[in-house]
């Protein structure tokens, strides 16, 4: 398979640290050029990628005709005006998660890639993790029995760094654009399901962003209750709780930054655990982008799956809000 030619938008630490070096890792992509204003910033990815084409504008990157496919770390509030700008330039998209800030944008986003033809997605690495696709297997296997609740929080504390984008209201920021997307979307991947109604949510806010929030929600199926924050310690799980046992991920959305990746059934018939010691989530994403691209295979995270989760995430805020 010929490599996919990438190019990154910006010289965002979380680029740098992970999906840009995903790119250059992965089988069939090729991490080709990145776009900053200041070159100096794109020194540390020549230092792995020394082929690396720079641009200091946007624009000039998406008019590369070598470039086919573009990453899009920017700040939340700009990633549907440029996911739309390199769609039309003729670029595959990946953009970073949010891909849009309310349910409404999406109309935007699809009706830009389908009037490209190209692919178009948010970068939700989640779901391509072993651990996902096997939960999603066990739990519709009916081996826990009937679903009848899951459980999940995800939590960490940057108080003390108030510049920092999720703490300001101008750019996107808060936790339930950051974080919420997996606490929602994870449940709804493994169970197919969609909520039916929030029945409590309470958000904090500070500065006007949120906080932390705890809420529940009813499926067709199941009970939901979840808790983010960004002001408590680091903690992160999903449960999945039946009428014949239980299931649980222990580093399901940071796996191998928080901890390894471990699933835990337990079910009248014992108890068993699998481990994913080595599985790195950015990477198997990119060569699904690569393989979905290349091949026209179905790819695991196409934009109505990412609209189903912003969907959730603004019944959270209108219930909340009392809208």
């Amino acid at each position: 398979m010929k490599p996919v030619k990438w190019g990154v938008l910006g010289a965002a630490n979380f680029a740098k640290e992970f999906m840009a070096r995903a790119i250059h890792a992965a089988e069939g992509a090729e991490f080709a050029a990145i776009a900053t204003s200041d070159a100096k910033k794109a020194e540390p990815f020549q230092a792995f990628a020394p082929n690396l084409k720079v641009y200091t504008d946007y624009d000039a990157l998406l008019a590369d005709p070598e470039i086919e496919a573009v990453y899009i770390p920017l700040p939340n509030h700009l990633h549907v005006d440029w996911t739309v700008k390199a769609l039309e330039a003729g670029k595959h998209v990946l953009c970073e998660k949010p891909i849009a800030m309310e349910e409404g944008e999406f109309d935007r986003l699809i009706a830009a890639r389908d009037a490209s033809g190209k692919l178009a997605a948010e970068a939700y690495m989640i779901v391509h993790h072993p651990q996902f696709i096997r939960a999603k297997q066990l739990v519709q296997s009916g081996v826990i029995g009937d679903l009848t609740l899951v459980d999940t929080v995800f939590s960490y504390n940057n108080a003390a760094d108030v510049e920092n984008i999720r703490n300001r209201p101008e750019t996107g920021g808060g936790a339930l654009p950051d974080i919420g997307v997996y606490i929602f979307g994870s449940a709804r991947f493994v169970t197919g399901e969609e909520p039916t109604a929030i029945a409590h949510s309470q958000i904090t806010r500070e500065n006007g962003v949120d906080v932390f929030t705890q809420m529940t929600a009813e499926f067709p199926s199941f009970a939901y209750r979840g808790v983010i924050s960004m002001r408590m310690a680091p903690r992160q799980y999903i449960t999945f709780h039946g009428t014949k046992g239980h299931l649980t991920l222990t580093a399901p959305f940071n796996a191998g930054v928080y901890d390894v990746a471990e699933l835990t059934l337990e079910t009248t018939a014992g108890r068993q655990m699998e481990r994913w010691p080595s599985a790195n989530h950015y990477v198997l994403q990119v060569q699904n982008f690569c393989r979905s691209v290349r091949e026209g295979t179905a790819y695991p995270c196409p934009l109505e799956f990412s609209r189903g989760t912003q969907r959730m995430i603004d019944m959270t805020i209108s219930a909340a809000d009392g809208a």
